[in-house]
């Protein structure tokens, strides 16, 4: 169904024109003054000059066709041209019964559904998720849902670093400790002989071990980059003793993205581009765009009117390796191949802001993608902590993904310790899902652009902006339909100011939904979920829903309560959020 505004806007775009104006004028916006009016339009004013009228004139026309609307309890103009609408409760009730069929919740469906691929996640094997791997994880894991709760067809990939530098110093400190492997050896036979079994808390202490021992030891790290050619070159030993780190590395990453709710339709990682970087070359250097310089291929990707230095970018190193751009342009070809999307999102941090333009400057150059296929970069500030810094552990380190959960998790058994609500076999179940919403909604509720702080506390209350206070919400509504049982719940009428404004709510959140997916910015999601809830709070406390004795008051008061409960769940589906029957 349409958002509001828009079906608005088409009413009155259609009584702009039967009064001889241009229908464009007709754009309707929600009031920010309730007291007012709930929707205007303040189109006159760019009438004025062509007509030659006067905005109150112009108005008054358009407002006295809108009168023999029955939508509208109020058109109504205000000088010097403004025009003030206001819905019947009749109106407002038969839109949120509409919402209330929906098989979308009232979600706007896009009127030519694209294919989007989300790039998002972006781990490398062979090392421990930690926090700095988390706004990617659940932005990411937001957009998809918001994408498709729109109507598009969207595919979600990890991107995983597999590839790179990381498994080159992997490979050659484990060779340090198991010389005698024959996965080391020149003749190594991939169906004879073996790798050792790895597991990954010992790939967490290998990678950070290699990693420290490059930054001192040439030797060490020059092996490194030669482990890194002769893996990309397949090298069997090497490439059987990768495979075995990607087995360990990708389940224990599922592991930790299953526990944060973040489902991934696709594993692909740079390793699976690597067949297309031959392509890729061929494509640079027969439309001349690929030039040697200082040993290196590179690309010029600089602009007439770029304020700052672009640099080129590299697309083979100086000994002939792959890096980042080679694999992420290599992609864009593959991604272009099994999915012809419409648009292609990378969720990434904004540090990697100069990266992505060279890539996708590049790209266009190289006409990897049709021209109209949007390729943007949906960058996202620091989680950081108190001293405004990005977030440690006690001791300065960089904490694991692991460990929040963890400690999410322990901080929210502690909340339910006491409750009589929760029955023993279900607090870890409880725990983690009150878990995992304080620290999605603390985030998400931040446009995705950025830097916030990262306050558990703050994350973990029951009252105010937070992932607790909605599924309170929730929990409190399911109180109530348990106690009314098989009462009847049908919207019959509106009997309070409070309701009211509920419902307004409800109607407006097509519209939250429509701005959402056209800024990508699942903080307006967020921001919306309160607002009901709030609502909803204030609607609870000015009526006695299940004491009521008018039964048509407390008929409709339920399917009200119903209804808010069906949209707000839908708000947290869509941010990854799962609910709790009781609090």
């Amino acid at each position: 169904m349409q958002s509001i505004t828009k079906k608005l806007t088409e009413i009155v775009s259609a009584a702009f024109e039967k009064c001889g104006y241009d229908p464009k004028m007709g754009v309707v916006t929600a009031s920010d003054r309730l007291d007012l009016c709930q929707f205007q339009c303040n189109g006159a004013f760019a009438g004025a000059k062509i007509y030659h009228k006067a905005p109150f004139m112009i108005a008054e026309d358009v407002a006295a066709v809108l009168r023999e609307e029955s939508i509208f309890s109020k058109a109504e103009v205000v000088k010097p041209g403004f025009l003030n609408l206001t819905l019947t409760d009749k109106c407002m009730l038969d839109i949120a019964a509409s919402i209330d069929s929906d098989p979308f919740c009232g979600v706007p469906q896009a009127e030519k559904p694209e294919t989007i691929v989300i790039d998002y996640g972006g781990p490398n094997v062979a090392k421990p998720l930690h926090i700095g791997h988390l706004r990617s994880a659940i932005i990411g894991e937001a957009l998809k849902r918001l994408a498709r709760a729109c109507g598009n067809k969207v595919c979600g990939d990890v991107h995983l670093g597999d590839w790179g530098l990381q498994i080159g110093l992997v490979i050659t400190e484990l060779a340090e400790r198991y010389p005698n492997e024959r996965c080391f050896a020149e003749d190594f036979d991939p169906d004879k002989d073996s790798v050792p079994v790895l597991d990954a808390e010992m790939l967490c202490e290998v990678y950070p071990t290699a990693s420290k021992k490059s930054k001192n030891d040439e030797v060490f790290k020059d092996k490194a980059h030669t482990a890194t050619f002769e893996l990309q070159s397949g090298r069997p030993g090497y490439i059987a003793l990768w495979k075995e780190i990607l087995r360990v590395s990708i389940a224990d990453l599922k592991d930790n993205y299953s526990k944060l709710g973040v489902d991934f339709d696709y594993w692909y990682g740079e390793s699976d581009a690597d067949k297309y970087i031959p392509e890729l070359m061929k494509i640079l250097e027969d439309k001349k765009l690929s030039y040697e310089s200082d040993g290196a291929l590179v690309v010029d990707v600089a602009k007439e009117d770029d304020k700052a230095p672009m640099p080129p970018v590299i697309v083979r190193k100086s000994d002939n390796s792959s890096i980042y751009a080679t694999t992420d342009l290599a992609t864009i070809i593959q991604r272009n191949k099994d999915f012809a999307p419409d648009k292609i999102w990378y969720v990434v941090d904004n540090r990697q802001e100069l990266h992505f333009t060279q890539v996708f400057r590049c790209a266009r150059r190289a006409e990897l993608v049709p021209e109209a296929t949007e390729l943007e970069f949906l960058g996202f500030g620091t989680m950081n902590g108190s001293d405004g810094k990005p977030y440690k552990t006690r001791d300065g380190g960089v904490m694991r993904l692991s460990d929040l959960i963890n400690t999410v998790t322990d901080a929210s058994l502690d909340r339910l310790k006491g409750s009589e609500l929760v029955s023993e076999e279900d607090r870890e179940d409880y725990a983690r899902k009150l878990g995992m919403a304080a620290i999605k909604f603390g985030d998400l509720i931040n446009h995705r652009s950025k830097d916030y702080i990262f306050d558990l506390d703050k994350f973990m209350s029951a009252e105010g902006k937070t992932g607790i206070y909605l599924l309170y919400t929730v929990s409190r509504i399911n109180s109530i339909m348990k106690k009314a049982g098989d009462a009847k719940a049908e919207l019959t009428g509106i009997y309070t100011d409070s309701e009211r404004e509920l419902i307004l709510k409800m109607l407006m959140t097509g519209d939250v939904f429509d701005r959402a997916m056209s800024e990508k910015a699942p903080n307006y999601i967020c921001e919306n979920a309160y607002q009901l809830a709030v609502s909803f709070s204030g609607f609870y406390h000015e009526n006695h829903i299940i004491n009521e004795p008018d039964e048509k008051k407390k008929s409709s008061w339920l399917a009200l309560a119903a209804l808010t409960r069906k949209m707000i769940i839908k708000h947290l589906d869509i941010l990854g959020i799962e609910t709790v029957e009781n609090m």
